[in-house]
């Protein structure tokens, strides 16, 4: 019996685990066995559908959530299933969708046949040893398991501590690493104010949490740009007749003589401001640009993702990565009433005394009240607890025992802008001299290294399916 060994449980994990389910199933049948390794029980969750709150939603609606790459429909008729209301465009609670996955893998386990079997290991995987034959995992305990193929799919780590003069503070207990650690947010107080690092959509999940818990709590955020999801569509204003037609003209419109991001987001804002003066939503823009970004981000050579990583990826993302219309509602009730306040300034640091902590930033030009003074007026801010939701950590700053053994020894190869791992054709991993790992695959938001838009839905389920593909063609 040949093995396949799945390491993290999250959306990517269980994606794999369902293909290879479903694609042992079909002829010519051979006997495997699917390790899904995970380091808790809960499996089918991970960070982004573990919460048990109704009021976390989908940030894209029921329609586009499927997990099997050839049935885009497969989660909208799973939802509909549960509550007749559900609609295509419909941004569902998060844990609707983590019960989606956990059937979703119970009924693919169900459905396979006698020779192919699933095991769920709740287990810390802390090292990884390769050889001609597969690869051995090192669990914590000493227990070890053997595999043909590993899949790594580790899924999202903590982010990483902003770089600041004194970095001690980190250290604290007033310091939350992990925005989705529940137990630490539940010991704080309802009256504690607190600050937010970071103002994209984990901010707003977190801000939202927090002023569920205590209407009146006070809520800092503070991110470079200042810069909040834009929300998608509303559900009661519908596309205007055409847009679609009318976006499908974009990338001729925007690279026929374009070579550069400069170039290129020329192109992009003048289409946007056409579709508007048609009658049209600048997001029908960036929804025909979205086959195509990753064939963009490939073309570009390291100077022209520099710029765009510098200059332009605190505006993608606000437009690219949106709300739900309910969750923007939310938000703008607490920002008009004075609950949230966001600010646009550059972190400074800390300084903590017994009672709370004070933290200085640095306004952006144009920005805040302290900005009226010139850049060189800084702003203090007096909290109970700072909570980053700066966005996952990269390969070098996860801090994860078996991420570092596998850069050290060089297994895996990080890349030269810090956003994730180098992959080959169907996600084989590279190894520091680049080549292709017979053994080893990767699956998750690290593969923004070679593609950008990697993390979604749509995009890992087809990478799921590459996987599986690979796997059992390689057995």
């Amino acid at each position: 019996m040949r093995t396949v060994l799945i390491v993290g449980a999250g959306f990517s994990g269980v994606a794999c685990a369902v293909q290879l389910l479903r694609q042992a199933a079909a002829p010519p049948r051979e006997a495997l066995r699917i390790l899904l390794l995970n380091r808790s029980p809960g499996m089918a969750r991970g960070l982004a559908y573990g919460t048990s709150s109704t009021g976390h939603l989908l940030n894209i609606p029921a329609s586009v959530m499927s997990a099997l790459d050839d049935d885009p429909g497969h989660f909208l008729r799973y939802a509909q299933g549960r509550d007749s209301r559900i609609g295509a465009a419909t941004f569902v609670p998060r844990k609707l969708y983590g019960d989606y996955l956990e059937w979703l893998l119970r009924q693919s386990e169900e459905a396979a046949p006698p020779m192919v079997r699933l095991e769920r290991i709740a287990a810390q995987a802390e090292a990884l040893r390769v050889d001609d034959d597969g690869a051995t995992v090192q669990l914590a305990g000493g227990a070890a398991l053997r595999a043909e193929r590993v899949v790594l799919a580790f899924g999202h780590f903590p982010s990483a501590d902003p770089r600041v003069a004194d970095m001690g503070f980190y250290a604290s207990a007033r310091y939350q690493r992990d925005p989705w650690d529940s137990a630490q947010l539940d010991r704080l107080r309802p009256e504690e104010p607190v600050l937010l690092l970071g103002s994209g959509l984990t901010a707003v999940d977190v801000a939202l949490s927090l002023l569920q818990r205590n209407p009146a709590r006070r809520i800092e955020m503070v991110s470079r740009h200042g810069l909040l999801p834009q929300a998608h569509r509303s559900l009661a204003l519908p596309p205007a007749a055409g847009g679609s037609a009318v976006a499908g003209t974009l990338l001729p419109a925007i690279w026929g003589q374009a070579a550069t991001v400069r170039a290129q987001l020329h192109g992009l804002r003048q289409h946007a401001r056409a579709l508007r003066a048609a009658g049209h939503d600048w997001r029908a823009a960036l929804a025909a640009l979205r086959p195509h970004t990753q064939a963009i981000w490939q073309a570009w050579d390291s100077t022209q993702r520099r710029r765009f990583l510098r200059h332009v990826q605190p505006y993608w993302d606000s437009h690219r990565h949106r709300m739900a219309p309910e969750v923007q509602q939310h938000l703008q009730a607490a920002l008009g009433s004075g609950a949230l306040r966001v600010h646009a300034a550059r972190l400074l640091g800390y300084r903590e005394d017994a009672e709370s902590v004070r933290v200085h930033l640095r306004p952006r030009s144009g920005h805040g009240d302290a900005a009226q003074q010139g850049d060189a007026a800084a702003l203090a801010l007096r909290v109970a607890r700072v909570i980053n939701c700066t966005g996952p950590a990269g390969p070098a700053a996860c801090g994860n025992a078996l991420v570092r053994q596998l850069l050290e020894e060089g297994l895996l190869r990080a890349d030269a802008l810090g956003l994730g791992i180098e992959v080959g054709p169907g996600c084989a991993v590279r190894d520091a001299a680049g080549r292709c790992s017979k053994v080893l695959h990767y699956i998750g938001p690290w593969l923004k290294a070679d593609y950008w838009e990697a993390i979604a839905v749509p995009e890992l389920r087809r990478f799921a399916r590459q996987i599986a593909q690979d796997c059992l063609k390689e057995l």
